[in-house]
């Protein structure tokens, strides 16, 4: 027979639990505090992620450069922060990684889209890009000549890193030309691995941005580049939705620096 201490303490135990899982449930409802400018000015370090490439962070001989790698750099000094980098070649990692709040900034070439405006907040224009066929020149591919008309690239099949912004293009332009143009979405490889393959003889076509593309041609002149895929596009930085004072700051010091010295010597060396 159970006394009146047993029901006593079932009771005891009871509100004990309840307590407990709502505390639990407490903690996870309650959003965490999201990092805007205050708190990186509070802490003095920025963590921005960008891309492994010619055109953003790489590393030569015992020192590293990339445009991206010297723009934010530039923004570092200007606000007195450390510049902690990250290295993210999947976009949707880099914008996932951005929520979770383990990056402040993404530093890349993203293209300003109805869809990413969705999920993002765009700092003012920094470059202009476009989407090409990186494909080989006639006299390193047999003498077969380049395409040039976008209606050669029917029953084509065309790679493409992981969640480019060529991919919806080129879908497009299969509708465009009435002919199925086959998209080969490249995981494991960034688009300077594309280049090379293309230039290696492994594949014939990538689809990249221009400006990667004219940084490595350089390299392996057995490249034509002079095949336009998409539109001029516009390509800034991104921030959280919920960090509208950093994207207020990073606009105002971009306002200023993209008229100097600096950020002219850059695009000419990048």
């Amino acid at each position: 027979m159970k006394t009146p201490k047993h029901y006593a303490w079932i009771a005891v135990s009871s509100a004990v639990l309840f307590l407990l899982l709502y505390a639990a449930y407490a903690m996870r409802a309650k959003p965490l505090p999201v990092r805007d400018f205050h708190d990186i000015e509070k802490e003095r370090t920025i963590r921005i992620v960008t891309e492994y490439g010619a055109n953003s962070y790489y590393v030569s001989a015992d020192s590293i450069d990339g445009f991206q790698y010297e723009l934010a750099k530039a923004l570092g000094a200007h606000f007195g922060w450390q510049v902690t980098f990250f290295l993210e070649n999947n976009l949707a990692h880099s914008i996932h990684g951005l929520k979770m709040q383990t990056y402040d900034l993404i530093a890349r070439n993203i293209p300003v889209t109805t869809e990413n405006r969705e999920d993002l907040l765009f700092t003012d224009l920094i470059l202009l890009d476009r989407q090409i066929l990186v494909q080989r020149t006639e006299s390193s591919n047999r003498g077969v000549p380049p395409v040039r008309n976008q209606i050669e690239l029917g029953k084509k099949t065309l790679y493409v890193p992981e969640n480019s912004p060529g991919i919806l293009r080129l879908k497009n332009l299969s509708e465009e030309i009435a002919d199925t143009i086959y998209i080969l979405e490249e995981k494991q490889y960034a688009a300077e691995q594309l280049i090379f393959m293309v230039a290696r003889g492994d594949i014939d076509f990538a689809v990249v941005d221009y400006q990667t593309a004219l940084k490595y041609q350089q390299y392996y002149p057995e490249l034509d580049i002079d095949t336009d895929i998409g539109f001029t596009q516009m390509q800034s930085w991104a921030v959280r939705k919920e960090s509208p004072l950093l994207l207020d700051s990073v606009n105002a010091w971009l306002k200023v620096f993209k008229t100097g010295k600096e950020f002219a010597a850059m695009k000419k060396k990048y």
